[in-house]
């Protein structure tokens, strides 16, 4: 019974910190269609869209980044992990690191994905979801990563954050090639 309360509960956070993200990605998001346009003006050639979706991209590469260096770094401080995956079990403290690492990878996958097909099918103001998509990249992380060792319901708002935002890319674009495909634009 105790296993299953704490499921229920564990499950019961997760909505709540999945519905906060929402909220926050929601506002990004919104904000950033609407208002960005006015002080950037976005490429509108497909090659100028491509290369501002590479080079918005940054953030998670930039990110991905950070996560090898605290994996490298944890192993080199640590007696247990200096020899490598192959030479033992991982410390604690190393495999939240590189669960943190492999989550992050996974996701900036997700994510550059996201951009690049974005950026091929729109122009204007529609490429203001890849500055959203950045900052929340980079605000789910934090989160996942800070809460990681708190479970699955602590962890749940930075890995909702951070799958929000190459949604919202992704349904965009799939709206606007739709729209483009029926709409003959």
């Amino acid at each position: 019974m105790g296993l299953a309360m704490n499921l229920k509960a564990e499950q019961r956070q997760i909505r709540k910190q999945s519905t906060q993200a929402f909220l926050l990605c929601a506002a990004i998001t919104v904000g950033c269609v609407l208002f960005l346009p006015k002080l950037v003006t976005f490429p509108s050639e497909v090659g100028a869209r491509l290369a501002f979706a590479i080079q918005t991209s940054a953030v998670h590469f930039a990110i991905v980044i950070v996560a090898v260096r605290l994996v490298s770094s944890g192993r080199y401080r640590s007696a247990a992990d200096i020899g490598g995956a192959a030479k033992g079990p991982r410390s604690p403290e190393l495999a939240v690191k590189v669960a943190f690492l492999q989550n992050t990878l996974e996701q900036a996958f997700v994510g550059v994905g996201a951009h690049l097909l974005l950026a091929s099918v729109a122009g204007g103001r529609w490429l203001a979801l890849l500055i959203a998509s950045d900052v929340l990249f980079a605000i789910g992380r934090l989160s996942f990563y800070r809460c990681y060792s708190y479970g699955a319901g602590a962890r749940a708002f930075g890995m909702a954050t951070t799958a929000l935002a190459s949604l919202a890319c992704y349904l965009a674009t799939f709206a606007l090639f739709i729209g483009r495909l029926f709409g003959g634009g």
